[in-house]
């Protein structure tokens, strides 16, 4: 009998998520009806944030983000390289230059100190960012009140993407309560912390960045009239009011994401026992891995551990689980380095802590309803593979 796959994320669908869209398949509205609202309403309590706009998908809210700040061409926006490409193209989509601060080496999210030497550097070329997107890498928040001390001092804007993040929390307040960015940025992705397909959520403190990132997921439009130019003809009559796109979420994504965050806290929970449990079965291997997190509560999208030797150590190995029946992955490429932003002058070099770690990262199978003993057989896997590599570099010394 062989092995099933094992993937290295996978959604959790139980009857009562199926029974939820089939009640809205068998109601009134398909797409904006009450269901999206009242999913809106469950992550803005959960999170604590004042207000929350549903979208169409994780890179459209961050493109509604960049648009609700004013970003546009002549603007800078910063970000980190390791990360999905989204997180830098929003800006790119709104016509503003990107460029990117390297990361820690321990948690790959953006380095602190490397981005205030760059902003110290920015403010004497006069030329400072905009907009400063932080990435919560694999669900461990960045030091948020540390960029937020920057923001203060150096004139930008935070949009916090954290779309690895949903259920993680910094210092005692959730990821999303609005306490040190202007907007925070969920994925509802199927491999996220929960699913509506696809999907995702913007998250502000700031009443007039809520109404406009609502109004811009839907077109521009307002059917309000104290928003109108002039007087309302009815009932009927709307105004586009500034160039929106159709980033709307529906109603039948919105009873998933609904239902899903019934059991958010049972899925964190399981990821950190299964992260604990790496940790405790791998500790003795020749790996580095994700340290602990004492400041907060991280999601553990992601568990990813950086293997030694240089980058075909990687492929190997990397091929090894994969025909075990293991679907690792690699998170992530560096931006910088995908050729769209070389063309743009980005190369080999400029952010070597980033490039680095690429070539030693390697994401193992973490999921809800990854069991114990498939989770054994990703560690006896590696173990394996681990120990294959040894002996072959031991033969060709």
């Amino acid at each position: 009998m062989t092995d099933s796959f094992i993937p290295y994320g996978h959604q959790q669908i139980d009857d009562a998520d199926i029974a939820a869209v089939t009640a809205v398949l068998r109601s009134d509205f398909l797409t904006q009806g009450p269901v999206v609202p009242a999913f809106e309403q469950a992550v803005a309590d959960y999170c604590g944030a004042q207000h929350a706009i549903a979208v169409s998908n994780g890179t459209a809210a961050l493109h509604l983000a960049c648009l609700a700040l004013d970003v546009g061409p002549g603007d800078l926006v910063w970000t980190t390289p390791i990360t999905f490409v989204a997180s830098a193209n929003c800006a790119r989509y709104c016509g503003a230059e990107v460029d990117f601060v390297d990361v820690d080496p321990l948690t790959q999210n953006i380095s602190l100190p490397q981005l205030e030497a760059k902003l110290v550097a920015a403010r004497i070329a006069k030329r400072l960012p905009k907009v400063v997107i932080p990435v919560h890498f694999s669900g461990r928040p960045c030091d948020m009140e540390g960029i937020a001390q920057l923001s203060r001092s150096y004139g930008f804007r935070i949009i916090e993407d954290a779309s690895h993040a949903l259920g993680a929390s910094y210092g005692p307040h959730r990821v999303g309560n609005g306490q040190h960015a202007d907007i925070t940025v969920f994925s509802f992705h199927p491999v996220k912390i929960i699913t509506t397909g696809e999907g995702g959520m913007l998250l502000t403190a700031h009443a007039g960045l809520a109404e406009r990132l609502a109004r811009l997921r839907s077109h521009g439009i307002t059917r309000d009239p104290a928003a109108m130019q002039g007087p309302s003809e009815g009932g009927w009559y709307y105004q586009q009011i500034e160039l929106g796109f159709n980033y709307r979420m529906t109603d039948l994504q919105a009873a998933l994401g609904l239902n899903q965050m019934t059991r958010l806290e049972k899925f964190i929970t399981r990821r950190q026992q299964l992260a604990e449990r790496y940790r405790q079965n791998l500790a003795e291997l020749p790996l580095t891995l994700p340290p602990s997190f004492k400041h907060g509560i991280s999601a553990w999208h992601l568990y990813v551990v950086q293997l030694p030797g240089d980058g075909e150590t990687r492929q190997r190995i990397y091929n090894r689980m994969k025909a075990a029946g293991i679907g690792v992955n690699v998170h992530y490429i560096p931006v910088h380095l995908q050729p769209y932003y070389r063309a743009l002058g980005f190369g080999d070099g400029d952010f070597p802590v980033a490039e680095n770690y690429y070539r030693h990262a390697l994401t193992l199978p973490l999921y809800y309803d990854l069991s114990d003993a498939d989770q054994e057989r990703v560690i006896r896997t590696l173990a394996a593979a681990l120990a294959t590599e040894s002996m072959t570099e031991e033969k060709a010394q």
